[in-house]
């Protein structure tokens, strides 16, 4: 079992920057990939960024939306079981609640690889 616990959300103006975190309990997480999702209301969860497991035995690299590349970057810390998502260039289109969530198998960009999900933190950009 792992829980995630996200923080960092907020409210930002048009062209602002927030940095969200991701705190993982449980053990073995580098032996999840990680990744961030978002949802508006009445829209499905989309896929944001994710990041591969780092534990050696499988490596699938860094992958971001089309909608995001170069404005946001993901990372991890092993050693304190935390994923960020460094948001700059912020729009308001990337109003939503933003989710973060580890995967053990499957396509890392897809919804359907994740296992865990935190419990979302709200990201508003004002115009």
């Amino acid at each position: 079992q792992v829980q995630l616990v996200e923080s960092g959300g907020g409210l930002v103006q048009d062209g602002g920057s927030l940095r969200l975190s991701c705190a993982a309990s449980g053990r073995s997480f580098s032996s999840y990939a990680m990744g961030w999702f978002r949802q508006t209301p009445g829209k499905e969860r989309e896929f944001v960024a994710a990041v591969s497991r780092s534990d050696g035995i499988y490596y699938d690299g860094i992958h971001y939306a089309d909608s995001v590349k170069g404005r946001f970057t993901i990372s991890r810390d092993n050693a304190k079981n935390t994923v960020y998502l460094q948001m700059n260039s912020l729009k308001p289109e990337d109003t939503a609640v933003y989710y973060c969530a580890s995967s053990s198998f499957g396509r890392i960009t897809t919804v359907e690889a994740y296992i865990y999900w935190g419990q979302g933190t709200q990201v508003t950009v004002s115009s």
